[in-house]
């Protein structure tokens, strides 16, 4: 894939190093990913040999796989002045040339020969990973930067090695992207998400619906109030 002439590829692959003592509720955090050499074989639920410590809100077939793109590391690495290598944050893939903020949820990638890849939901920042980075106030920062990265479940199994084109081969109508649904949706992007006719990963169904169930409460609150007033 191009972008304005630029190629769209892994530029690296990444799985976890080692688990790390943290002071959260699990004890522990596979965080600390780092790159490696030569493919890895990419399944329903991740990376070969990597894990997440914790499975209740990380990982699953929806998240299976985390994507976080050069251009967006960069713009961390000048605002901190500090680097950011790839798996700093925790991805598995960093990219280069690939919108991933613009991605629209539903999108799918073809990764190399035969791994695809669907652009499911943004990553939520947590205090784990706030821990990880030793920044004052990270999880807000993160989240206020609108720089994500996208979490993708896996379509077709394949390897995945650095070099490899990224390609998109399908991009739902509706348009709403990644950085829209870390901004925060409105009910009327939730609508036409849901009602696009693609078949969505089950938490985006979930996390989509729970926008307009959130309007449909407002709605009433409205309602009821302005009857009382009249």
């Amino acid at each position: 894939m191009r972008q304005g002439g630029v190629v769209s590829l892994v530029t690296a692959v990444c799985r976890v190093e080692q688990l790390l003592r943290d002071s959260g509720t699990i004890g522990i955090t596979a965080i600390d990913k780092r790159p490696v050499d030569g493919p890895v074989r990419v399944r329903p639920l991740g990376l070969h040999a990597d894990v997440q410590a914790d499975r209740k809100h990380h990982g699953g077939e929806d998240q299976a796989v985390y994507a976080y793109a050069d251009e967006d590391a960069a713009y961390f690495a000048e605002v901190l002045d500090r680097d950011v290598p790839p798996g700093l944050f925790g991805e598995n893939l960093r990219t280069s040339g690939v919108d991933v903020t613009g991605a629209v949820t539903g999108e799918r990638w073809r990764i190399g020969e035969t791994l695809e890849l669907e652009v499911t939901i943004p990553r939520v920042p947590c205090g784990t990973f706030a821990r990880r980075m030793r920044i004052d106030g990270w999880v807000r920062r993160f989240a206020e930067e609108n720089r994500p990265g996208t979490y993708l479940r896996v379509l077709r199994s394949g390897p995945v090695a650095a070099g490899d084109p990224v390609v998109v081969t399908h991009r739902p109508a509706h348009g709403v992207t990644i950085g829209q649904i870390s901004a925060g949706l409105t009910p009327e992007q939730a609508r036409a998400v849901l009602d696009s006719g693609d078949r969505l990963a089950p938490k985006v169904v979930r996390d989509v619906s729970k926008v307009l169930a959130r309007g449909r409460v407002s709605g009433s609150t409205r309602r009821a109030g302005s009857s009382g007033r009249d």
